[in-house]
């Protein structure tokens, strides 16, 4: 022990100088990710300057071939946009769709990925294939079947119906993508909590739903962020103006007379803060979650 004390130190910092190098590498040319990523770069960072940049123009600017990009920055269409008086009505119908969507579609798809991924066989392939398919069906062929079953259960112009046909789009999605992370837990967890004599609701509340925690957080990031922007449902199932949410307010800045292109931009970045604030803290829960559903 004593003839291997001396070099200890030595090994230790070859270690560190070892792991400095890779730290300090640099990353070498993707010859094909690289461009990808550049074009994909391209095509959403072109239109959302666009959006940007005609927000702060005037209408004679943007009618001007000589704005395009120099003109006289105004914030008249953010003051006319925040000057709306169904603005802040229809954030509030959006954030309780998108909320109420999010709840209804989790409750669903949780205990249906998990069944999926611990049940083996025809049953399952069956199960899979249907989901798959129900993912293929456009959305325009469910308007008017939900609109008469809704009619029939007086949910139009109701946010329960407008939630309840937005889950019944987004389950399966959230079924597929919860699937891996339930399968990347090991069975022998829930053999040793059977084991402890704990029930099968128990071991899923207390094991399989800690440990998937993160693919949960995912998928319910991700189910809100599609629930946000829906349109077509909800122009359909609310009957009223008053109560459309914000996808449906921009819709509306489009007239026979005439589009007000600064207002109508203004809206689409203020309706797009609260997506972007929630993308900011949620950024590196959905890098992690969907690599690692991937991956499993």
């Amino acid at each position: 022990m004593s003839a291997m004390s001396p070099d200890f130190p030595a090994m230790k910092t070859s270690s560190s100088m070892t792991a400095a190098r890779r730290r300090r590498r640099p990353r070498r040319f993707e010859p094909i990710a690289g461009p990808l990523r550049f074009l994909l770069l391209l095509a959403y960072g072109i239109p959302i300057l666009w959006i940007m940049l005609t927000s702060l123009k005037s209408p004679s600017d943007v009618i001007s071939s000589q704005a395009s990009l120099i003109f006289a920055p105004t914030l008249d269409a953010y003051s006319e946009a925040l000057g709306q008086s169904g603005l802040f009505i229809a954030l509030g119908q959006s954030l309780v769709i998108a909320a109420g969507t999010t709840v209804l579609t989790l409750l669903v798809a949780i205990p249906a990925g998990y069944g999926l991924a611990r049940v083996d066989g025809r049953i399952t392939t069956i199960g899979l294939g249907l989901l798959i398919v129900l993912q293929m069906v456009p959305q325009t062929a469910n308007v008017i079947p939900l609109f008469q079953i809704f009619g029939s259960w007086g949910l139009l112009n109701q946010n329960l119906g407008v939630i309840i046909a937005d889950s019944a789009m987004l389950i399966p999605f959230a079924v597929l993508l919860l699937r891996p992370f339930f399968r990347a837990v090991p069975e022998a967890l829930e053999e040793a909590a059977s084991i402890d004599g704990a029930s099968t609701m128990r071991t899923f509340f207390s094991v399989m739903l800690p440990i998937a925690r993160n693919g949960v957080a995912t998928t319910g990031t991700l189910v809100f962020l599609m629930s946000w922007g829906e349109f077509l449902y909800a122009v359909n199932f609310f009957l009223s103006p008053g109560n459309y949410p914000l996808s449906a307010l921009l819709a509306q800045q489009v007239s026979a007379f005439g589009i007000n292109w600064p207002g109508l931009m203004a809206l689409a970045v203020i309706t797009s803060i609260p997506i972007l604030i929630l993308f900011v803290f949620t950024f590196k829960l959905l890098r992690e979650g969907l690599t690692m559903g991937a991956v499993k």
